[in-house]
């Protein structure tokens, strides 16, 4: 058993807090503008060019706090915006959602696209990358936080969180897991590219499909109100996986053939 006593902030100035939960945001726009940056000198995505990779990364920063805060207010908090509409950005009190931010996100790249002339599957096949890396750190950050909590359990490396009960699954870490997983695959097969002469959108449904399915399956252990046995969030993730399917099978068979035949 290990007994959670971790600081979610890493240092204070006066009153400001830095905590590894920003910290966590701030290294995951880096690492994106860097993937980007090279792809724009290299020519990888035509028409993207450097100062648009300074838009882009303003696009998909907003697309993501406006579309992850809605989807948490609308489906998991008590808290209306109707009553308190400012509390939308108050985003140092926690409270992202991570299918909300997906949304947010393409929604915000289909109009950088649209206004730039870019392909936005050629896009979304080199974010994914370092979506999967920032989402790993993520997790790890929630566990640092002491949330998201598992189950109860009495597994030998069971965690016990401040404020609750019992002895629990440290499920932040498993989703953490399977993140950085998703990570490697999507690098491999970003590699693996050329050689396979994979479509565009592939590796962006991919990505998809693959979250969808793993984020199902460790949510077990994640300790959500549920209904029909079901989480909120592996219902999401479940929508993620079908639609991901409904399109790889129609659009992207001979590229999945290819894949499992390597």
């Amino acid at each position: 058993m290990f007994v959670h006593q971790l600081d979610p902030v890493l240092f204070q100035i006066g009153s400001l807090e830095i905590r590894y939960y920003g910290i966590v945001y701030v290294l995951g726009f880096l690492m994106a503008y860097w993937f980007l940056s090279r792809a724009a000198s290299s020519g990888r995505i035509r028409n993207l060019t450097k100062d648009g990779v300074d838009d882009l990364i303003l696009y998909l920063f907003v697309g993501l706090l406006v579309g992850s805060r809605l989807f948490y207010f609308l489906f998991w908090s008590e808290t209306s915006l109707l009553s308190d509409p400012v509390a939308l950005f108050r985003i140092w009190e926690g409270g992202m959602s991570f299918h909300g931010g997906i949304v947010g996100i393409v929604l915000a790249a289909l109009l950088f696209c649209k206004r730039s002339k870019v392909s936005f599957y050629a896009l979304g096949d080199l974010v994914v990358i370092p979506t999967a890396f920032a989402l790993f750190l993520g997790r790890i950050a929630n566990f640092i936080n002491g949330e998201l909590v598992g189950v109860v359990s009495n597994i030998w490396w069971c965690v016990q969180f401040q404020g609750y009960d019992g002895c629990r699954h440290p499920s932040q870490l498993y989703e953490a897991g399977k993140n950085l997983f998703v990570f490697f695959v999507l690098l491999w097969m970003d590699r693996r590219k050329v050689v396979m002469k994979f479509k565009e959108g592939f590796l962006f449904w991919s990505f998809i499909g693959l979250y969808g399915v793993f984020r199902f399956l460790t949510n077990i252990w994640r300790d959500d109100p549920r209904w029909l046995g079901i989480s909120l969030g592996q219902g999401f993730s479940l929508v993620m996986v079908v639609v991901a399917v409904v399109v790889v099978v129609r659009v992207y068979r001979d590229d999945l053939k290819r894949l499992f035949s390597f």
